[in-house]
């Protein structure tokens, strides 16, 4: 009966790796060139994963390496099922798949289906005119009687997010840039078409998809108009910020698609799905899109994503909205991505970029969740510095100066510290101009020196190993100074207590008796130097610690 029970047990960790996994975001154009033509490629991943493997993440997540004109770099698609020429072939992603897998990854990728390219043939017949087997897969409105778009409203990118198309004599729908027209997801046809999609890849070996911009996917049929947000002036960047995105996005129709993909993927034991939630009030949708276990695994939103500062209240708020009530989906969690300006940066603004590298790292693989690290961050890369006259990012153009924009958190990955373009690629020009100062941060000159962001990565990643209560453990919230955030994670082989002092003051705490005596494992400065619990905590300084007695 034992073995039987320990087979069960096994086999459903074995489901559900993903419970608590660390997962290594890579933005493909700009991880790694290995034909000397300045963007990344997927041979280049296949190089790194090696060295990916070496940091002790559980998986990869890469972003997308479709056919595509790259207009928005990769998230307008051209052909769901094709490969960009410029990222490499279908043998150069088996072998990724290959490699990981024997490597002990995990691979996910991207899964975009809110919008497609105009170039993608699904447009190019469904713009022809009113009456082609797809003239309604995409979001087309007639216009106003004076010619004015169907609605008000108002793109990401900035302007309406309507735009005129002669050959229909029609408005589509576009929420991020002209040249990409939203899909009608509400036709099964579409549903149909996507699901085929996600088989196809399912088919080809990957363990799973992060789905983009989950949230737009379904629109208000009546396309009523937005309210306006109210937001003062000098909070608004682009009229997009000036709604309240009620009718545009979210509709309560999305969930039932995802039962849809979720059946699908119950098809293939395994695999994995987290949605991509954004908005200023996320939590019911990542609560509605992964919920009673039918449909998405996990959800992260931008809690940490675009904070300016990162304090006890944020992160006190994000906790206890997941607190594993039965039926809740699991959460994940990002401080950076190929979105966002990078967190080393937004969050050092009272602390050295180094200690908060450490600090952020020792957080984020304590939460109660999934952990996505973005390229870079093992390495402490702050936002790349990036000249107008090099920006390649259309909102970062578009919106200049206001915003710090999507280019210096995709600035090459510098491997090789006193090489052209810090080893990322061979060729004369890189995509992205290289920021100089990465070149002092490289992979190489971080390898071999145990007090590197780089060591430091790789040594918490494996304490975290020894401490199962972190990977999937439960979270109890502790009583704390308003500076502070406390918690315990509790798990059959025992609790770890977490401890982060997040203000710019010391602070003076104990545990008391909710953990007993406790010696720290690892803190924002060392790894694995058993010491006793201080009284007083310093400034941007947390620790992970175990009871005493098991640290014997």
């Amino acid at each position: 009966m034992a073995t039987a029970i320990g087979a069960a047990e096994h086999a459903a960790r074995d489901r559900e790796w993903w419970r608590g996994a660390v997962f290594y975001h890579i933005y493909p154009r700009s991880f790694r060139d290995t034909n000397a033509d300045g963007i990344g490629d997927l041979k280049g991943i296949v190089d790194g994963l090696d060295y990916i493997a070496s940091l002790g993440v559980d998986a990869i997540w890469i972003s997308p390496f479709f056919t595509s004109p790259m207009d928005d770099f990769g998230y307008d698609v051209a052909d769901y099922c094709g490969i960009d020429p410029s990222f490499g072939t279908f043998a150069d992603f088996d072998r990724i798949i290959e490699k990981a897998h024997g490597l002990g990854l995990k691979v996910i990728i991207d899964q975009v289906w809110s919008h497609t390219s105009d170039q993608h043939a699904w447009f190019q017949e469904s713009r022809a005119d009113r009456a082609n087997p797809k003239a309604d897969w995409y979001v087309w409105a007639d216009a106003k009687p004076d010619g004015s778009p169907p609605s008000n409203w108002q793109s990401v990118f900035g302007g309406s997010a309507w735009q005129w198309d002669g050959p229909r004599k029609q408005y589509y729908l576009h929420n991020f840039l002209t040249s990409q027209p939203d899909l009608n997801v509400h036709n099964p046809a579409v549903q149909d078409a996507l699901l085929d999609v996600a088989q196809f890849w399912l088919d080809r070996g990957v363990d799973g998809f992060r789905l983009d911009a989950l949230n737009f996917t379904m629109h208000d049929p009546a396309l009523r108009d937005n309210p306006p947000s109210g937001l003062p002036m000098e909070q608004v960047t682009r009229p997009f910020d000036m709604q309240h995105k009620v009718y545009n996005q979210s509709h309560a129709d999305i969930p039932q698609f995802l039962e849809r993909v979720r059946a699908l993927l119950d098809r293939y034991p395994g695999r994995f799905t987290v949605a991509e939630v954004g908005g200023p009030e996320p939590l019911a949708e990542m609560k509605a899109f992964t919920a009673g276990g039918k449909r998405l695994d996990s959800a992260y939103n931008f809690d940490f994503l675009y904070a300016g500062r990162l304090t006890a209240p944020l992160v006190r708020q994000s906790l206890a909205q997941w607190d594993g009530t039965p039926g809740e989906g699991w959460p994940s969690w990002a401080f950076s991505n190929h979105d966002a300006p990078r967190a080393v940066t937004r969050w050092s603004q009272n602390v050295s970029p180094d200690q908060m590298g450490r600090l952020m790292l020792l957080l984020l693989l304590a939460l109660r969740g999934n952990a996505f690290l973005y390229q870079g961050e093992e390495l402490g890369l702050p936002q790349g510095q990036v000249a107008f006259e090099d920006l390649q990012d259309p909102e970062a153009i578009a919106n200049w100066p206001h915003t710090l924009g999507r280019d210096g958190a995709r600035t090459p990955m510098p491997w090789e510290a006193s090489a052209p373009h810090a080893g990322f690629t061979a060729g004369d020009v890189a995509w992205l101009r290289l920021d100089k100062a990465h070149a002092a941060l490289a992979v190489d000159r971080q390898a071999h020196d145990p007090a590197s962001m780089l060591a430091y990565t790789r040594r918490l990643l494996a304490q975290r190993r020894t401490l199962p209560a972190l990977a999937d453990g439960d979270i109890r919230l502790l009583d704390a100074p308003d500076g502070l955030v406390a918690f315990v994670r509790t798990g059959e082989a025992g609790d770890v207590l977490c401890v982060f002092n997040l203000s710019d003051e010391p602070v003076v705490w104990s545990p008391g008796n909710n953990f007993g005596k406790a010696v720290i494992v690892a803190d924002e400065g060392a790894v694995g130097s058993m010491h006793d619990i201080p009284g007083t905590l310093a400034p941007y300084t947390g620790f992970w610690a175990i009871a005493a007695d098991r640290a014997g």
